[in-house]
Order: C-alpha cells, then structure tokens, then sequence
C-alpha cells in the first residue's frame, strides 16, 4: 500500500502541477492521473488501498463540509439577503429536476435512479468557485453589489443541501421504490443534523475555550465529533433519520459565529489537510472509473451533463430575478455557479460500492462532469469577469 501511496501523490503533483501551467485546475490532472495507474489502465494501485477507498473519500468529504462550516459567514449570508439564500438550493433542485425529466429518457435510467444521479451532478464546485470569486473581491470586481459573495455564499451551503438529498435518495433507491415515509424522513433528517450540529458547536466552543486547547487538539476533538455525527446517521434507519453532513456543517458554522479568530485559525490548518485529502479523492475516483462504460455511454452522459447545466442556469436567474443586477451581471452569475468536481469525486462512486444498478453509469457522469465543468466553469469565470462586472474606483487607488 505505501508504494501505492507514494504513486498517487507523486502522480497528483505531477499531473496537477501540469494542469496548473496549462491554466486548467490542477484537480482534472489529479483524476486524470488516477484513470491512468487505475484498473482500467496501467493497474498500478493496491487492492487493499481501492478496498478502503470509500472510508478516505469519506474522510475527504468531512473536511469539506467542515472547511464550508468553517468559512460560512451567517452574517454576510444575511447581507446579501433573499438571492443567496435561493442560490443555496435552486439551482441543484432546478438541476435535479432536469435530471428527472431527461435521464430516463436519455440513457435508460429508473426515476428513482435518475433522482440519485441529479444529485451527484447538481453540486457547485467550491474548490473551483471560491478561489475565482476571491480574485474578483481583491481586484474589486462586482463588489458593489456584491456579487462574488452572493456566488461564495450560495456554494457553501448548495454542497450541503444536494449531500443530503443524495444520502436520501440512494435510500430509497437501494429499497423497494418510492416511499412517502422515507421522502418525510428527509426533514426530520435536515432539522435534527442542524440541531444536533449548532448544540453540539455552542458545547465544543464553551469547553474548548475553558480549557484553552491549541488548534491542533481542536482539529482532533473536531473530526472525532464529525465521525460521531457520521455513525450516528448510519444508526439513525428508521422513520426519524438524522443527518450527520448537515450536522458537520452546522458545528462549525455555529463555532465560527461564536469564535471567528480561531476559526480562522482552524480554516488554515484544514486548507493544508485538504491538501493531501484532495489528491487521494480525486485519484482514487478516475481509479474507480471504468473506461468501459465510459466509452459505451460517455457520449451520452456527456450531453446529459450539458443540458443540465441549462437548468440550473436557469435556477440561478430566478435567483437573481428582481434584484438589481443587471442582465450582464445576471448572466456572469448563470456562468460563475456551473463548476463541478468535489462533491462529485467524494460520491460519484458511492451508487456503484452500494451496489446499484445505476453504478456505473452515475460514476461515469460524475467524472465526465469533472472534466467538462470545472475547466469550463473556471476560464468563464476568468474570461468574463473583466467584460460583464463593474469594478469599483476605489479598487484603483
């Protein structure tokens, strides 16, 4: 396993360092490396690190929740008012439901199965969205108005939402079909993992601050909490669920609003565990690919990727109907929330470790996602910023 190990970071910073001269995120070098020494390939990577692959990308995916915890300002969510809190869900429910609608049609799909799908491609891509709208508040562009945190305060909480959605629905895909009791768990689960989550925050900032713990002691107690909260959501099967993501969040959503400086600390320290974290989740998801399926349905999940990307386009001008953005602000805000790639790479490949008919064909999708969104998403970003926002005087002195 260690050399194994030494093959997926060496590769990741090879192929990343390459996409990064190239302009492209150094994320897509990363999954392409993983296609590559994968089973499909070159099959240079233990089995015993593929067998445990689910658990890192687990892993993965609590520090990315905690990082959007961490960085969510509820106050500046506030600021912006109505169109952030729309962007936090319509356009994933605007992209799932184009899912829903075409899907089945397109490639074959169950509802249910389509239902699973829409939720592994309808999460913005905050590795790619935030670093780009951060540009845009440093070189003063669209700040009056406040664009670049309407984009950052939407991409924090969407990933959430859709995760949520997703652990539901591959419920109830992975049953008998649709059930009225499991669709009413899902509020339960919302409103119990945000209670839990906030409690659990006030507790941990109160005794944490008692005992003046360093930062480090801090991550610790904080990622043995969220693998509590991840238990608890395994145990919680029957009618009342519990979310343990949406738990993850809110602890440290609620920990930054009661201690912003060490939260700015602990943010810090997380960036560099992503580090590491993101080279292992997206080698070991182009490792999980099959190239197979790819070329056998990649045509077609390629143009369900693309169409919809129109919906949730047109989720996010409904969330920006009747403010007083103006059309090119509009459409440089459509543009700005279309990257995918985290979210995707953390459970693109669940369906398939589950069992699910729909495995492969979902995994597929998730990576084609990948590597159509993030370098689009990324250069419109890049490319329109200057042409369709303001930029404040203020910024040129």
């Amino acid at each position: 396993m260690l050399y194994s190990l030494a093959l997926l970071f060496l590769s990741a910073l090879i192929f990343g360092g390459i996409c990064s001269k190239l302009k492209l995120p150094p994320l897509i070098g990363m999954l392409i490396s993983g296609i590559l020494l994968g089973p499909s390939v070159l099959d240079l990577l233990d089995g015993s690190l593929l067998d445990i692959s689910a658990q890192l990308r687990k892993i993965a995916l609590i520090i990315i929740l905690t990082r959007a915890g961490l960085g969510l300002d509820i106050n500046a969510l506030k600021k912006v008012g109505r169109p952030a809190l729309l962007m936090c869900f319509l356009p994933a429910t605007a992209e799932i439901a184009g899912t829903l609608l075409l899907a089945p049609r397109l490639i074959g799909i169950t509802l249910s199965e389509a239902a699973v799908l829409g939720t592994v491609l309808a999460a913005v891509s905050p590795a790619v969205v935030v670093p780009g709208m951060l540009k845009l508040i440093s070189g003063g562009y669209g700040t009056k108005k406040g664009i670049p945190q309407l984009v950052m305060a939407g991409a924090s909480v969407d990933d959430v939402y859709v995760i949520v959605l997703f652990t539901s629905f591959t419920a109830i895909a992975s049953g008998d079909g649709f059930s009225p009791a499991q669709l009413i768990r899902i509020p339960f689960s919302v409103f119990s993992g945000l209670i839990a989550g906030a409690l659990t925050g006030i507790a941990a900032e109160f005794i944490l601050r008692k005992l003046k713990a360093s930062a480090d002691k801090i991550i610790v107690a904080a990622m043995s909490i969220s693998f509590l909260f991840i238990y608890a959501e395994d145990k919680f099967t029957g009618f009342f669920g519990f979310s343990g993501l949406l738990a993850i969040m809110s602890m440290n959503a609620v920990y930054r609003k009661r201690s912003p400086r060490s939260a700015e600390d602990l943010s810090s320290k997380y960036k560099s565990l992503w580090t590491a974290a993101e080279m292992i989740l997206f080698v070991l998801v182009g490792a999980a690919a099959d190239i197979g399926c790819v070329m056998d349905s990649g045509l077609k999940a390629a143009v369900l990727v693309l169409a919809v990307m129109i919906f949730r386009m047109g989720g996010v001008f409904l969330c920006v109907l009747g403010t007083k953005l103006n059309a090119k602000e509009r459409l440089f805000c459509m543009a700005a929330y279309t990257p995918k790639a985290t979210v995707q790479a953390a459970i693109g490949s669940v369906p398939l470790a589950m069992g699910l008919s729909c495995g492969n064909i979902v995994l597929t999708a998730a990576v084609l996602a990948i590597l159509i969104t993030a370098p689009l998403g990324a250069f419109l970003i890049d490319f329109l910023h200057t042409r369709l926002l303001e930029r404040e005087t203020a910024s040129n002195q």
